[in-house]
Protein backbone atom coordinates (compact mmCIF):
# COMPACT_ATOMS: atom_id res chain seq x y z
CA UNK A 1 0.00 0.00 0.00
CA UNK A 2 1.37 3.65 -0.99
CA UNK A 3 2.26 5.24 2.32
CA UNK A 4 3.26 9.12 3.15
CA UNK A 5 6.10 9.32 0.49
CA UNK A 6 4.18 7.63 -2.44
CA UNK A 7 0.82 10.03 -1.60
CA UNK A 8 3.05 13.20 -1.06
CA UNK A 9 5.17 12.95 -4.27
CA UNK A 10 1.27 12.29 -6.25
CA UNK A 11 -0.15 15.35 -4.19
CA UNK A 12 3.42 17.31 -5.33
CA UNK A 13 3.33 16.29 -9.36
CA UNK A 14 -0.89 16.91 -8.85
CA UNK A 15 -0.28 20.56 -6.74
CA UNK A 16 0.22 22.64 -9.56
CA UNK A 17 -2.14 20.91 -12.14
CA UNK A 18 -5.22 21.24 -10.29
CA UNK A 19 -4.75 24.40 -8.25
CA UNK A 20 -6.89 26.90 -10.07
CA UNK A 21 -8.33 24.37 -12.37
CA UNK A 22 -12.03 24.53 -13.40
CA UNK A 23 -13.87 20.74 -13.27
CA UNK A 24 -15.58 20.64 -16.75
CA UNK A 25 -16.50 17.21 -17.25
CA UNK A 26 -16.40 14.06 -14.40
CA UNK A 27 -17.02 10.51 -16.01
CA UNK A 28 -16.90 7.58 -13.72
CA UNK A 29 -16.39 4.09 -15.65
CA UNK A 30 -16.41 1.79 -12.50
CA UNK A 31 -18.66 2.98 -9.44
CA UNK A 32 -16.33 0.96 -7.49
CA UNK A 33 -14.11 4.03 -7.40
CA UNK A 34 -17.04 5.34 -4.93
CA UNK A 35 -17.39 3.34 -2.07
CA UNK A 36 -16.93 5.93 0.21
CA UNK A 37 -18.97 8.29 -1.72
CA UNK A 38 -22.70 9.36 0.08
CA UNK A 39 -24.18 8.61 -3.13
CA UNK A 40 -23.87 6.95 -7.13
CA UNK A 41 -22.04 8.16 -10.22
CA UNK A 42 -24.38 11.21 -11.43
CA UNK A 43 -24.65 12.54 -8.02
CA UNK A 44 -20.64 12.87 -7.85
CA UNK A 45 -20.14 14.04 -11.48
CA UNK A 46 -22.83 16.58 -10.94
CA UNK A 47 -21.48 17.64 -7.42
CA UNK A 48 -17.99 18.56 -9.07
CA UNK A 49 -19.01 19.66 -12.58
CA UNK A 50 -18.42 23.60 -12.62
CA UNK A 51 -16.47 23.84 -9.32
CA UNK A 52 -13.01 25.14 -9.26
CA UNK A 53 -10.28 22.97 -6.93
CA UNK A 54 -7.89 25.56 -4.65
CA UNK A 55 -5.16 23.01 -3.90
CA UNK A 56 -4.37 19.47 -3.60
CA UNK A 57 -3.48 18.26 0.28
CA UNK A 58 -1.97 15.66 2.08
CA UNK A 59 -2.79 14.20 5.76
CA UNK A 60 -1.05 10.39 6.04
CA UNK A 61 -1.68 8.81 3.21
CA UNK A 62 -4.90 10.67 2.13
CA UNK A 63 -5.25 12.90 -0.35
CA UNK A 64 -8.01 16.03 -0.97
CA UNK A 65 -8.99 18.63 -3.15
CA UNK A 66 -11.04 21.54 -1.48
CA UNK A 67 -13.17 23.30 -3.77
CA UNK A 68 -14.03 26.43 -4.57
CA UNK A 69 -16.26 27.89 -1.71
CA UNK A 70 -15.20 26.32 1.08
CA UNK A 71 -17.56 24.23 1.81
CA UNK A 72 -16.54 20.06 0.26
CA UNK A 73 -13.29 18.54 -1.12
CA UNK A 74 -12.84 15.58 -3.23
CA UNK A 75 -11.17 12.85 -0.97
CA UNK A 76 -8.92 10.08 -2.40
CA UNK A 77 -7.21 7.32 -0.77
CA UNK A 78 -4.79 5.06 -3.36
CA UNK A 79 -5.50 1.77 -1.36
CA UNK A 80 -3.43 -1.02 -2.53
CA UNK A 81 -3.09 -0.17 -5.89
CA UNK A 82 -4.17 3.07 -7.23
CA UNK A 83 -2.63 6.11 -9.09
CA UNK A 84 -3.40 9.38 -10.31
CA UNK A 85 -1.66 10.32 -13.16
CA UNK A 86 -1.98 13.50 -15.19
CA UNK A 87 -2.63 13.03 -19.05
CA UNK A 88 -3.16 15.23 -22.12
CA UNK A 89 -6.86 15.78 -22.54
CA UNK A 90 -8.74 13.20 -24.98
CA UNK A 91 -5.65 10.79 -24.38
CA UNK A 92 -6.48 7.01 -24.58
CA UNK A 93 -8.39 5.53 -21.52
CA UNK A 94 -5.72 3.98 -18.83
CA UNK A 95 -5.55 0.36 -18.24
CA UNK A 96 -8.02 -0.26 -15.55
CA UNK A 97 -9.44 3.53 -15.17
CA UNK A 98 -11.43 4.22 -12.85
CA UNK A 99 -12.65 7.77 -12.64
CA UNK A 100 -11.13 10.95 -15.29
CA UNK A 101 -11.41 14.27 -14.44
CA UNK A 102 -11.27 17.30 -17.43
CA UNK A 103 -10.01 20.44 -16.32
CA UNK A 104 -9.21 23.59 -17.39
CA UNK A 105 -6.36 25.39 -15.52
CA UNK A 106 -5.89 29.14 -16.17
CA UNK A 107 -2.36 29.13 -17.22
CA UNK A 108 -1.76 25.46 -18.47
CA UNK A 109 -5.04 25.22 -20.61
CA UNK A 110 -7.27 21.91 -20.78
CA UNK A 111 -5.77 18.87 -19.13
CA UNK A 112 -7.24 15.40 -17.43
CA UNK A 113 -6.24 13.81 -14.17
CA UNK A 114 -6.74 9.91 -14.25
CA UNK A 115 -7.66 7.38 -11.16
CA UNK A 116 -6.64 4.26 -12.15
CA UNK A 117 -6.97 1.20 -10.00
CA UNK A 118 -5.74 -2.19 -10.74
CA UNK A 119 -7.27 -3.80 -7.60
CA UNK A 120 -10.13 -1.50 -6.54
CA UNK A 121 -9.78 -0.86 -3.04
CA UNK A 122 -8.98 2.93 -3.31
CA UNK A 123 -11.73 5.65 -3.37
CA UNK A 124 -13.07 8.65 -4.46
CA UNK A 125 -15.54 10.93 -2.48
CA UNK A 126 -16.51 14.27 -1.96
CA UNK A 127 -17.15 15.18 1.39
CA UNK A 128 -17.88 17.68 3.56
CA UNK A 129 -15.19 19.58 5.26
CA UNK A 130 -14.96 20.57 9.05
CA UNK A 131 -13.09 22.73 10.79
CA UNK A 132 -10.09 21.39 12.68
CA UNK A 133 -9.65 20.88 16.51
CA UNK A 134 -6.99 23.00 16.79
CA UNK A 135 -7.52 25.53 14.37
CA UNK A 136 -4.51 25.14 11.85
CA UNK A 137 -3.94 23.73 8.71
CA UNK A 138 -5.66 20.27 8.37
CA UNK A 139 -2.82 19.13 6.10
CA UNK A 140 0.55 19.78 4.14
CA UNK A 141 -0.55 21.90 0.77
CA UNK A 142 -3.13 24.07 2.41
CA UNK A 143 -3.14 27.07 4.80
CA UNK A 144 -7.41 26.05 5.26
CA UNK A 145 -8.20 25.26 8.70
CA UNK A 146 -10.41 22.50 7.63
CA UNK A 147 -10.16 18.60 7.11
CA UNK A 148 -12.41 16.67 5.00
CA UNK A 149 -14.88 14.48 7.39
CA UNK A 150 -13.78 11.24 6.12
CA UNK A 151 -10.39 11.92 7.19
CA UNK A 152 -10.92 13.38 10.45
CA UNK A 153 -10.19 10.96 13.04
CA UNK A 154 -6.82 10.28 10.99
CA UNK A 155 -3.89 11.73 13.45
CA UNK A 156 -1.24 14.35 12.05
CA UNK A 157 2.34 12.73 9.87
CA UNK A 158 5.64 13.52 11.55
CA UNK A 159 6.13 15.93 8.72
CA UNK A 160 2.99 18.13 9.41
CA UNK A 161 4.06 21.40 11.01
CA UNK A 162 1.46 20.62 13.59
CA UNK A 163 2.53 17.01 14.37
CA UNK A 164 3.17 17.60 18.37
CA UNK A 165 5.81 15.60 19.41
CA UNK A 166 4.74 15.60 23.25
CA UNK A 167 1.36 14.70 22.75
CA UNK A 168 3.14 11.58 20.68
CA UNK A 169 5.30 10.93 23.45
CA UNK A 170 2.21 11.09 25.97
CA UNK A 171 0.17 8.65 23.68
CA UNK A 172 3.43 5.81 23.83
CA UNK A 173 3.24 5.98 27.70
CA UNK A 174 -0.01 4.70 27.96
CA UNK A 175 0.15 2.35 25.00
CA UNK A 176 1.50 -1.71 26.51
CA UNK A 177 1.24 -2.34 22.85
CA UNK A 178 4.07 -3.89 20.58
CA UNK A 179 6.21 0.02 19.22
CA UNK A 180 5.41 -1.16 15.56
CA UNK A 181 1.93 -1.84 16.27
CA UNK A 182 1.28 1.68 17.59
CA UNK A 183 3.57 3.25 14.88
CA UNK A 184 0.79 1.58 12.39
CA UNK A 185 -2.03 2.97 14.31
CA UNK A 186 -3.14 5.92 12.14
CA UNK A 187 -5.15 7.37 14.85
CA UNK A 188 -1.74 7.92 16.74
CA UNK A 189 0.29 8.86 13.96
CA UNK A 190 -0.29 8.85 10.31
CA UNK A 191 0.94 8.01 6.79
CA UNK A 192 3.52 5.67 8.11
CA UNK A 193 3.46 1.75 6.89
CA UNK A 194 5.18 -1.22 7.13
CA UNK A 195 8.11 -0.59 5.21
CA UNK A 196 8.71 2.38 6.63
CA UNK A 197 8.04 1.09 10.54
CA UNK A 198 10.63 -1.70 9.74
CA UNK A 199 13.14 0.97 8.11
CA UNK A 200 12.66 3.31 11.06
CA UNK A 201 12.59 0.62 13.82
CA UNK A 202 15.89 -0.75 12.49
CA UNK A 203 17.33 2.99 12.39
CA UNK A 204 16.64 3.39 15.81
CA UNK A 205 17.84 -0.06 16.87
CA UNK A 206 14.23 -0.86 17.99
CA UNK A 207 12.61 -4.12 18.49
CA UNK A 208 9.75 -4.61 16.82
CA UNK A 209 7.55 -5.93 19.65
CA UNK A 210 9.19 -3.72 21.92
CA UNK A 211 6.69 -2.32 24.41
CA UNK A 212 5.56 1.25 24.03
CA UNK A 213 5.02 2.10 27.37
CA UNK A 214 8.68 1.32 27.91
CA UNK A 215 10.00 3.92 25.80
CA UNK A 216 12.33 6.68 27.67
CA UNK A 217 11.64 10.30 26.49
CA UNK A 218 15.04 9.81 24.96
CA UNK A 219 14.20 6.81 22.69
CA UNK A 220 10.94 8.01 21.29
CA UNK A 221 12.43 11.19 20.01
CA UNK A 222 15.47 9.41 18.29
CA UNK A 223 12.44 7.25 17.21
CA UNK A 224 10.83 10.52 15.60
CA UNK A 225 14.09 11.57 14.57
CA UNK A 226 14.87 8.67 12.45
CA UNK A 227 10.97 8.52 10.86
CA UNK A 228 11.27 11.86 9.75
CA UNK A 229 14.69 10.89 8.39
CA UNK A 230 13.35 7.86 6.94
CA UNK A 231 10.25 9.75 5.17
CA UNK A 232 12.10 12.43 3.72
CA UNK A 233 14.88 10.16 2.37
CA UNK A 234 12.15 8.35 0.55
CA UNK A 235 10.45 11.25 -0.60
CA UNK A 236 13.54 12.87 -2.30
CA UNK A 237 13.92 9.49 -3.76
CA UNK A 238 10.21 9.34 -5.24
CA UNK A 239 9.17 6.78 -2.65
CA UNK A 240 9.25 3.14 -2.73
CA UNK A 241 8.15 0.83 -5.73
CA UNK A 242 8.35 -2.98 -6.49
CA UNK A 243 6.41 -2.78 -9.50
CA UNK A 244 4.88 -0.85 -11.60
CA UNK A 245 1.61 -0.02 -9.13
CA UNK A 246 3.73 2.80 -7.30
CA UNK A 247 3.95 5.61 -9.28
CA UNK A 248 4.03 9.33 -9.50
CA UNK A 249 1.77 11.15 -11.88
CA UNK A 250 4.24 10.81 -15.21
CA UNK A 251 3.41 7.02 -14.58
CA UNK A 252 6.89 6.87 -13.53
CA UNK A 253 8.35 4.67 -10.31
CA UNK A 254 10.49 5.16 -7.42
CA UNK A 255 14.25 3.95 -6.52
CA UNK A 256 14.31 4.23 -2.58
CA UNK A 257 13.78 0.48 -2.86
CA UNK A 258 17.48 0.65 -3.59
CA UNK A 259 18.17 1.94 -0.14
CA UNK A 260 16.21 0.18 2.19
CA UNK A 261 18.20 -1.61 4.89
CA UNK A 262 15.64 -3.72 6.49
CA UNK A 263 12.29 -4.45 4.62
CA UNK A 264 12.18 -6.87 2.31
CA UNK A 265 15.95 -7.77 2.60
CA UNK A 266 15.00 -11.07 4.59
CA UNK A 267 18.54 -13.00 4.45
CA UNK A 268 20.74 -10.73 3.95
CA UNK A 269 23.36 -9.29 5.85
CA UNK A 270 22.38 -6.37 8.02
CA UNK A 271 23.91 -2.94 6.80
CA UNK A 272 25.33 -1.89 10.19
CA UNK A 273 26.81 -5.44 11.62
CA UNK A 274 26.55 -8.04 8.94
CA UNK A 275 24.06 -10.27 11.11
CA UNK A 276 21.57 -11.94 8.53
CA UNK A 277 17.93 -9.65 8.68
CA UNK A 278 14.92 -11.68 9.84
CA UNK A 279 11.11 -12.07 8.66
CA UNK A 280 8.63 -12.55 10.93
CA UNK A 281 4.81 -12.86 10.53
CA UNK A 282 2.97 -9.81 12.21
CA UNK A 283 -1.16 -9.22 11.73
CA UNK A 284 -1.15 -10.70 8.05
CA UNK A 285 2.13 -8.61 7.56
CA UNK A 286 5.71 -8.96 7.94
CA UNK A 287 8.08 -7.51 10.46
CA UNK A 288 11.69 -6.96 8.91
CA UNK A 289 14.23 -6.62 11.69
CA UNK A 290 18.08 -7.87 12.44
CA UNK A 291 18.00 -10.11 15.51
CA UNK A 292 21.34 -8.33 16.63
CA UNK A 293 21.05 -4.84 16.23
CA UNK A 294 17.46 -4.64 17.58
CA UNK A 295 17.30 -7.42 20.29
CA UNK A 296 14.72 -7.22 22.70
CA UNK A 297 17.90 -6.82 25.17
CA UNK A 298 19.40 -3.99 22.64
CA UNK A 299 15.96 -1.60 23.02
CA UNK A 300 16.05 -1.28 26.42
CA UNK A 301 18.51 1.50 26.43
CA UNK A 302 20.21 4.21 24.24
CA UNK A 303 22.41 3.12 21.35
CA UNK A 304 24.41 6.61 19.97
CA UNK A 305 23.50 7.40 16.45
CA UNK A 306 26.19 4.61 14.32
Amino acid sequence: MPELPEVEVVRRGLDPAMRGSLIEGVIVHDVRALTRHDGDATDFEANLAGRRVEAAVRRGKFLWFPLEGGDRAVVGHLGMSGQMLLRSPGSPIERHERVRFELRHPDHGELAVVFADQRTFGSLAVDPLLPTPDGVPGGVGSELACVPRQVAHIARDPLDPAFRDARFRDILGRKKSAIKRVMLDQTVVSGIGNIYADEALWAARLHPETPADTLSTRRVNRLLAEVRAVLEKALAEGGTSFDAQYVNVNGQAGYFAHSLNAYGRTGEPCPRCGRPIVRVSFTNRSSHFCPRCQSPASSTFFHAPA
